[in-house]
């Protein structure tokens, strides 16, 4: 019966279209309705049958049946090396298993496993065949194009048990390749930026005198990468020296950035390693690749000179009308725009683009389940694998992305007419979970790095009895105790160290929450007020990026206030963290600031100089060494007159990072990082005039202690 459940031997393949035959193969199916359809399958070669001369009509169809029929109905060839499930192996259609999982037919029940002999339900046998239907019975016109992908790998090289790693994240790459050049006509790896951030593989890397991400990055082998916000964090000399690290430097790409007055970057250019667009032919089709980068890219991260478009739909388009009139049938924008629904904002904007793939918002786009990793659900799920944009034409465009840190591989299979145009896809993201890993990688990057890493755990620098809270959103929107020790942190040794530098001691220490990236509650002790270790390597965990500490004087009350306004201007109304995501809310120390949500919030140019003038910032006191409240700077929003305030910060904020209105001020480098202060305050003695090694719930409690107060 048909309607039977679950799918029955005697399951329709019409959708085959298969020729119907005479030849009587099976004599226990005589006088079924479906008689004439497992005859067909039989002449195709499809079925066997289950024994000689019988069909077994009324036996349940198997999982690895079913890819065995699929197979067999369709001449999909044989997967190369792509062993997709584990639970599989040794089953006698184990191979036809994995040319199903290589051309994304079938994702199995989890990440791992394919469950073989579990019986085939209707709904999955309806799937098994559309995902057949729209891949493997194309017309020999169509071309079909995989396109792999990944962003944000922001150094995280190390595998954190089964899941992630560089060497994990290279063999699963390799193995998709291998299929996609089997099953496809052809393949593509693209990067879409932020391929390195300073923390503690960078501090690896550094002392041993070797770019373990570059390492990486070229052992993966990338046709292309977008160039994204973090990889100018240690400024664009670095980035140069990075990209010179490659024995064969890759394509790295953005339309939208002048490199002309920065000479290290401007080399790679004119030897063609940097460029707006490329080109690449693949199966006879050229296809055009254009990159860009977040205009916002001065405001999060240290470009120095490096100049950025903010019309990218100008640009991008330019570039894209460039390859078509070079002969490119298929466009492909890829972007850090610092989230996808830039991309698919922009989209509309665009014309003749085909597809885009988005990186720096991290978000998950999937469509079952069985594509996440163990601790992701269906709850975070951001949207379906693709999500469809629509172009200047009003034609659809397929845009992905995948969540970073080496995490996620991006699968997408276009497949274009003759024209270039898309036809359709599929696709959705690889979890790098519990995959062999690729030995040299492992060898020569990923055990150098653990090592390291392992060496900062076991530098035990202190001990603390209260969580810390470094959540992402938290840090970004409220005081948190662990956003406090960190601008006490600074604010201390900047005092400690302004009079060997001959600058007066700072009054007051901002941190952005940006600067801020653990993105965990530190989990101190097996009970909660236990002392527990603090190490050198939670310092790293939580300020990876190295900016050095610097001292500003003579900042005027106005200026201050402004600096706080900026601070909170980008917070909704009720104070929770706007929509951007931004890093720019401030974490204090000798300060203590009240603000408001309906007020104004103050809007700058991209030079720091206020446009709209900011109406949230209520009330601020400086903050006397017992902790009560000293001189008040602002009174119900109006400045109060008295002396210029002294401010420690880091050289990203003084240089207008985050938008921080310093306008060019001369500021004092301490030559101390901030992740350097840090672990020198929590080391500091009470002889010294600092905090004891031990951090305690009085000095830090959950919550923070009123330096902040909001809506």
């Amino acid at each position: 019966d048909l309607h039977s459940f679950p799918t029955r031997r005697s399951s329709d393949l019409r959708a085959f279209d298969l020729p119907m035959t005479t030849t009587d193969y099976f004599s226990d199916d005589d006088g079924t309705i479906f008689e004439p359809y497992n005859n067909a399958m039989a002449e195709a070669g499809i079925t066997l049958g289950c024994a000689a001369n019988l069909f077994c009509p009324n036996e349940i169809v198997t999982r690895s049946q079913m890819a065995s029929f699929i197979v067999r109905a369709v001449g999909i060839p044989t997967a190369p090396d792509g062993d997709f499930f584990p639970d599989d192996d040794g089953n006698v259609h184990e191979a036809n298993i994995n040319s199903l999982a290589g051309l994304g037919i079938t994702l199995g029940t989890t990440a791992n496993t394919y469950s073989p002999n579990d019986p085939v339900d209707r709904d999955q046998m309806a799937t098994f065949l559309a995902r057949t239907l729209k891949t493997a019975d194309r017309s020999p016109q169509v071309f079909a194009l995989t396109i792999l992908h990944n962003n944000d790998g922001e150094s995280e090289l190390v595998a954190d048990g089964d899941v992630g790693g560089a060497a994990r994240f290279k063999a699963v790459v390799d193995q998709q390749k291998a299929i996609a050049n089997a099953q496809t006509d052809g393949v593509l790896m693209l990067s879409m930026g932020d391929n390195f951030l300073p923390g503690t593989a960078f501090e690896a890397s550094l002392q041993d005198g070797i770019f373990y991400d570059a390492l990486a990055l070229e052992a993966i082998g990338y046709d292309a990468l977008q160039l994204g916000n973090h990889d100018f964090d240690a400024g664009p000399d670095v980035l140069a020296d990075f990209i010179n690290e490659f024995t064969t430097p890759p394509q790295y790409l953005s339309a939208n950035l002048d490199f002309s007055a920065e000479a290290n970057l401007q080399v790679l250019v004119d030897a063609g390693t940097i460029a707006p667009s490329m080109s690449v032919e693949i199966g006879g089709r050229t296809i055009g690749i254009v990159g860009a980068t977040t205009p916002n890219l001065p405001f999060i991260s240290s470009p120095r000179n490096v100049v950025v478009d903010p019309d990218v739909a100008g640009v991008v388009q330019t570039e894209l009308d460039a390859l078509a009139s070079g002969g490119a049938d298929i466009l492909i924008m890829i972007s850090h725009l610092q989230g996808i629904n830039e991309d698919l904002a922009l989209a509309p904007d665009l014309s003749g683009v085909d597809v885009m793939i988005a990186g720096g918002g991290g978000e998950l786009l999937a469509n079952s389940a069985a594509e996440l990793l163990p601790n992701d659900d269906v709850a975070d799920i951001f949207g379906a694998y693709p999500l469809t944009g629509t172009n200047a034409e009003g034609v659809d465009v397929p845009i992905a992305t995948t969540v970073g840190q080496y995490g996620y591989l991006g699968r997408l299979v276009v497949f274009f007419d003759t024209s270039g145009n898309v036809v359709d896809t599929l696709g959705g993201p690889i979890p790098i979970n519990g995959q062999a890993q690729d030995a040299d990688l492992l060898a020569n990057v990923e055990n150098p790095v653990a090592v390291f890493q392992a060496g900062l755990a076991a530098n035990v620098i202190g001990t603390s009895e209260v969580e810390l809270d470094g959540i992402r959103e938290n840090v970004r929107s409220v005081e948190t105790n662990q956003g406090n020790l960190i601008a006490d942190a600074l604010l201390w040794q900047a005092t400690d160290l302004a009079g060997g530098f001959g600058v007066a001691t700072p009054n007051v220490a901002l941190q952005n929450g940006g600067g801020i990236r653990n993105d965990d509650i530190r989990a101190l002790g097996a009970t909660v007020g236990t002392p527990a270790d603090v190490t050198e390597l939670d310092t790293f965990d939580m300020l990876p990026f190295g900016n050095t500490l610097s001292i500003l004087e003579d900042i005027s009350r106005d200026q201050f206030k402004e600096i706080l306004e900026n601070a909170v201007s980008a917070l909704n109304p009720d104070g929770s963290l706007g929509a951007e995501g931004t890093g720019r809310f401030a974490q204090v120390a000798g300060v203590r600031f009240e603000w408001s949500g309906a007020g104004t919030p103050q809007v700058l140019d991209d030079d720091g100089n206020v446009t709209t003038p900011g109406t949230r910032i209520d009330d601020v006191w400086l903050l006397n060494p017992d902790g009560s409240d000293g001189d008040q700077i602002v009174m119900a929003g109006a400045v109060q007159a008295g002396p210029d305030i002294v401010v420690a910060i880091s050289n990203f904020l003084a240089t207008g990072g985050d938008q921080y209105p310093f306008r060019g001020a001369p500021f004092t480098n301490l030559g101390v990082t901030d992740q350097q202060s840090l672990s020198a305050y929590i080391q500091a003695a009470a002889a010294d005039g600092g905090l004891e090694e031990l951090i305690t719930a009085g000095d830090y409690p959950v919550g923070g202690e009123g330096r902040i107060a909001g809506p």
